[in-house]
């Protein structure tokens, strides 16, 4: 990816920022005592927290997604989320050490730190190692339903053990996640756990809402406010400053920092998980929640405003051109017909062990995919058209044009049939006697 050093230059540098910051100013603003207490260390790992969905919604609509800040802001997430989950790792273990003991000696904090880090390297080095491997062993159960459920228990199982090994639940479900996101059952089992998801995140929701204590978070609310100010603030500088040196301009940067600022739903399972540990108090937990809710507010209308005007280069770059597309229309006599195609051709790439996923657009479109290769196909109206890498044309052009010859035999042998009006006159004939 052309900025992905960008994106490891933003995602690290917001990570230090804000956690920095945040702990910084949990004890200038009396929320902690010192530093390392367990309060001001949970502060920090909340204003590391980054949800880009908002972010990408809005670039989306703009039609920036692709844009270099857009491009830079989704590889910054990902980094971001990865080191985000390394310094929740540490700060459980660090916290819940301290909670063993009234004066935690170094040596027995970093032995719990180690051990926690090694969990962490473990498990992600083997599910990335392995992914591809586990998936061609879900793929013999043939049924997506099965697999998706499988999948689901896998990471229970790993949040099961990452919770025996001292550190949070969300870190071995994540792990397992990260696993399985670049597997070509990927997009599969998005589909078939979209229901769950639906039922589950608004009690998420819900439920992160009723342990707010109101009147804990009343004595203290220009405490919380001026720590979401400082949260947004660690954002912007600690994600602005590293895309300026990375060639963008001040626009630029303030754009890539503007994505950056939204918290949502890991801020809010960072801050659960400090609450009901009883590392920190519902006063904190409510100052953690009114850093989600002042950032969610904010990053809209700032993302929209910053992203008015020109470019957000230093210098104006030429893209490298990415792997060449070719594209192959088909007319067909009427969109019934084009349809009919469409889910033959399916349905035959379907037989050869591919997965077809339905994307959720205005204009019909699926995308095809096994191991590294990948299809679309979109039908536009009377239209197929069929979008495919050319190393790899040869694959879906035979594929095709198979499922077109079938498909003329198909309707050579309607041409044969019963006239359809004797058909139906057969049909009626004593139907109302």
């Amino acid at each position: 990816m052309r900025y992905s050093v960008s994106g490891l230059a933003v995602g690290v540098g917001g990570i230090v920022a804000a956690f920095a910051i945040g702990d910084v100013a949990a004890v200038l603003l009396g929320i902690a005592d010192s530093f390392l207490s367990p309060s001001a260390l949970f502060l920090g790992t909340v204003a590391t927290a980054t949800s880009v969905g908002l972010t990408a919604r809005l670039l989306s609509e703009r039609k920036k997604m692709g844009s270099p800040e857009g491009v830079t802001i989704l590889a910054a997430a990902v980094f971001d989320d990865v080191l985000g989950i390394v310094v929740l790792a540490l700060v459980v273990a660090v916290s819940r050490a301290q909670g063993t003991q009234t004066a935690a000696e170094w040596s027995h904090i970093v032995s719990i730190g180690a051990k926690a880090m090694g969990f962490w390297i473990f498990f992600t080095a083997a599910g990335l190692l392995l992914a591809r491997r586990l998936t061609q062993l879900l793929k013999k159960l043939h049924s997506m339903t099965t697999i998706a459920s499988v999948c689901v228990g896998l990471a229970l199982l790993v949040a099961g053990l990452s919770e025996m090994a001292g550190l949070a639940m969300i870190i071995g479900a994540y792990i397992v996640g990260l696993s399985l996101a670049q597997t070509d059952i990927a997009y599969e089992l998005q589909e078939r756990l979209r229901s769950l998801y639906d039922f589950l995140i608004p009690i998420f929701f819900c439920v992160m809402g009723m342990l707010v204590d109101f009147s804990a978070v009343k004595g203290v609310w220009l405490g919380a406010m001026v720590f979401g100010l400082a949260g947004i603030a660690a954002k912007i500088l600690g994600c602005g400053i590293p895309a300026w040196f990375t060639g963008f301009n001040l626009r630029g940067a303030i754009r890539v920092g503007a994505g950056m600022i939204s918290r949502a739903e890991v801020a809010l399972i960072v801050a659960g998980i400090g609450l009901s540990s009883n590392i920190i108090s519902p006063e904190v937990f409510g100052i953690a929640v009114s850093l989600t809710m002042l950032s969610t507010l904010v990053a809209p209308p700032l993302i929209v405003w910053a992203f008015q005007g020109g470019s957000g280069l230093r210098v104006a770059v030429r893209e490298k051109p990415e792997e060449e597309i070719q594209s192959v229309t088909l007319e067909l006599p009427s969109a019934e017909l084009a349809e009919f195609l469409v889910s033959r051709i399916n349905r035959a790439f379907r037989a050869e062990e591919y997965f077809v996923h339905r994307l959720h657009t205005d204009t019909p479109t699926w995308q095809i995919r096994k191991e590294d290769i990948s299809f679309t196909i979109i039908q536009d109206d009377r239209r197929v058209i069929l979008n495919m890498p050319v190393r790899y044309q040869h694959i879906a052009r035979f594929i095709v044009l198979e499922e077109i010859l079938n498909l003329s035999e198909f309707l050579e042998s309607v041409r044969k049939m019963q006239s359809p009006q004797d058909m139906g006159t057969e049909l009626l004939k004593g139907a109302f006697d």
